[in-house]
């Protein structure tokens, strides 16, 4: 990344605050030093953003200026903390159905927790993904469930989504 904001001439922003923002009136001399930073800073904020990954981005993204990015514990040794892991295992397997949800909306919403896992170094077997998220839907589907465990049924998530959806709409026609 140094590479590439010494190389751009924006590596300043890493190293200077930001000049103080000059009144509406002020002079082009007075108010170059501030706009060259706040675009010298936005440019490194993108680049520093490109070269991340989804859910690093996400955190970063209300970060006001290239230096906090740049200090923040994740950028600066790659790996996600202890509490990030925790946190996201905690939203996987706390993550309940809603009423009124739709099934493929919350099978989404699951499979998107388990990306986010994965990303901050969650391992989840397929098998252990499928029964939690089979536990976490309403008890409409409470017989479906039953049956999947009864005749040892295997799925992955793709199948189990549409084995859902086909479900609802069954039921639906009742």
């Amino acid at each position: 990344m140094n590479i590439l904001l010494i190389c751009d001439d924006y590596k300043f922003v890493l190293l200077e605050k930001c000049p103080q923002e000059p009144v509406a009136n002020a002079s082009k001399a007075v108010r170059e030093p501030y706009d060259r930073w706040i675009k010298a800073n936005n440019k490194a904020k993108c680049y520093m953003s490109a070269s991340m990954s989804d859910v690093l981005r996400k955190k970063h993204k209300e970060m006001e200026t290239a230096y906090d990015i740049m200090e923040s514990p994740e950028v600066l040794f790659g790996a996600p903390s202890k509490k990030a892991r925790l946190d996201v295992v905690r939203a996987f397997m706390s993550d309940k159905m809603k009423s009124g949800t739709s099934v493929k909306a919350h099978v989404l919403n699951m499979i998107e927790h388990l990306h986010e896992a994965e990303v901050n170094g969650v391992r989840i077997d397929e098998a252990t993904q499928v029964d939690i998220i089979l536990k976490s839907r309403s008890l409409v589907f409470q017989q479906f469930t039953n049956n999947y465990v009864m005749n040892k049924r295997k799925a992955n998530l793709t199948e189990l989504l549409n084995d859902l959806q086909n479900l609802k709409s069954v039921n639906k026609g009742k």
